[in-house]
């Protein structure tokens, strides 16, 4: 065995619920977005279903859908949408995430966005990024603000003070947005879900008169908050800066809107880590949790995940190497998520590493592209 994992031991936990050894259809949450963030964030929405407001331009030869200075190509059937703002229904393709040959793809002409040269070479990940349209209705006027009217028309609500009620979500442990807000501090940032939108809440930790939510643990995760602050919209991120929080009761709300998609042939890829990349003063007990794309091959884990702290720091400090982590390592194939944690805790002041190496892949077989992760921990 090799030395690195002489010094760091890995135990794999909470694998009960297995993944299927083929891909399947999925059954997804409709998500209500906008078109800056899919095309912010491809490889989190690729192969999602979202609902989105903006107009639909047959202008040109290539089908847009336009919202004030965004746009994304759009394959729309032909009576299909109206005019003027509309509830737009479909699914996000990242075509340079799919293979020429994906069955999502038959009866699509892709000839007015990919050119006319059989020869030219397929588009990169988020090259081409379009919304398979399945659906649109004249767009409902906005009522008071909410979250999911912040989610779905953010330049309305920019630089306004609102107050929104919505279900706290902790650290996107769910997976509701691809990331986290620039120059978030990780103590102060969390999420809020209401119905098929979630937005990010900043500024404040989860506490207040009668209530303390862990933004790492699901425990709170029933409960309700009422937010009141400012929207700040950057990178395709709804960020309100709260200025006050207090515990409310749930919204009466209809389900989200539940859709089966067709299997996808699409290599996984890591969406978020928390904490994140170069983050500091991380808590010694963390829990460190990273999403994925798509589903993964829970054997393929074993041997393949490595935790250690920085070599480097080590020798700054004079050892020889560093002392050992004991890592358990646990994935929950529901979520797409995998869970690290540490018994005893992480060291005070102190590098932590995370390697996703070669030969790890999804249920289809497809190769997950190696990943890191780096932290720094704090004093407690």
């Amino acid at each position: 065995m090799p030395r690195a994992w002489r010094s760091i031991p890995l135990i794999l936990v909470a694998l009960a619920v297995c993944a299927p050894a083929h891909p399947r259809a999925e059954v997804l949450t409709r998500r209500a977005t906008t078109i800056a963030a899919i095309r912010a964030y491809p490889a989190f929405f690729n192969g999602q279903p979202v609902h989105v407001r903006a107009e639909i331009d047959r202008s040109e030869k290539r089908v847009l859908l336009v919202d004030g200075d965004d746009k994304l190509p759009a394959l729309v059937a032909s009576g299909v949408g109206g005019s003027g703002v509309q509830d737009i229904r479909g699914e996000v393709w990242d075509i340079g995430r799919m293979r020429q040959d994906d069955p999502k793809l038959n009866g699509h002409d892709l000839g007015p966005y990919l050119g006319n040269d059989p020869a030219a070479a397929w588009p990169k990940p988020g090259e081409l990024v379009v919304v398979n349209v399945t659906g649109a209705d004249e767009a409902e006027s906005l009522a008071a603000p909410s979250v999911r009217t912040l989610a779905l028309a953010p330049a309305r609500y920019v630089d306004q003070k609102v107050t929104v009620k919505g279900q706290f979500r902790g650290r996107n442990l769910f997976g509701d947005l691809p990331q986290a807000p620039a120059g978030a501090d990780g103590r102060r940032e969390f999420v809020i879900r209401s119905a098929d939108a979630a937005v990010w809440v900043t500024g404040k930790a989860p506490k207040g008169r009668g209530f303390a939510f862990d933004l790492n643990s699901r425990i709170g995760t029933t409960r309700w908050l009422e937010v009141s602050g400012v929207v700040k919209w950057e990178h395709g991120l709804v960020v309100i800066v709260a200025e006050d929080l207090n515990e409310t009761s749930p919204l009466a709300e209809a389900k989200p809107e539940q859709v089966t998609v067709a299997p996808a042939v699409i290599p996984p890829e890591v969406l978020f880590s928390a904490p994140t990349a170069d983050e500091t003063d991380v808590a010694l007990n963390v829990k460190v949790r990273i999403q994925f794309s798509r589903d993964l091959d829970i054997q393929s884990l074993k041997g393949h995940v490595d935790v250690s702290y920085s070599m480097a720091e080590a020798r700054q400090r004079g050892e020889v190497e560093p002392p050992p982590i004991v890592a358990h390592i646990g994935y929950n194939p529901m979520a797409r998520v995998m869970e690290i944690t540490f018994q005893p805790a992480l060291e005070r002041f102190r590098i932590v590493v995370i390697t996703l190496k070669e030969g790890i892949v999804g249920t289809d077989g497809s190769p997950l592209k190696p990943w890191s992760l780096k932290f720094t921990t704090g004093g407690s």
